[in-house]
């Protein structure tokens, strides 16, 4: 009896060491998830570094003020006025007798939509103007003009 015992304990007792040998012959059928959280975590960060440089409009040199910046929620309408005075809805160039009829075509939330007026640091200040007038008399409240902040020197 002692032998016999001893003897099972040896071979690694019956079905435990059928289980372990068998589990060698066979196919794995877990899968392994530590190479796709990698991937996922460095396509993060490409995406996190990338993002912000997706956002580039026209090109235009703003004037620095020392308003602290806003928060929103949605994305506003953006009308620039670059250093030439050339007028863009977005990132496209218009004529400012069409900035009012394209402005309510785009504009989801009616006369409440948010519009951001960017005028370059050196534009001429009456072509800033005269886009803002005109928005503002077709009825648009929300009119805002975009400045830089203040670098302190």
């Amino acid at each position: 009896m002692g032998m016999s015992a001893g003897g099972s304990q040896a071979s690694g007792g019956g079905r435990g060491g059928r289980r372990r040998g068998g589990r060698r012959k066979g196919a794995i059928s877990e899968i392994n998830v530590t190479p796709l959280v990698d991937v996922m975590l460095v396509l993060l960060i490409i995406f996190m570094v990338a993002a912000p440089m997706l956002t580039v409009g026209v090109p235009i040199d703003l004037p620095e003020t020392q308003a602290k910046a806003m928060n929103s929620d949605t994305q506003p309408i953006t009308v620039s006025v670059n250093n030439e005075g050339i007028i863009y809805l977005q990132e496209t160039p218009i004529n400012i007798d069409d900035i009012v009829p394209k402005l309510q075509a785009i504009a989801t939330t009616g006369y409440n939509e948010r519009i951001y007026v960017r005028g370059d640091a050196v534009a001429t200040y009456g072509v800033v103007m005269k886009v803002m007038a005109r928005i503002s008399a077709a009825g648009y409240k929300n009119i805002g003009l975009v400045t830089q902040q203040e670098q302190e020197k």
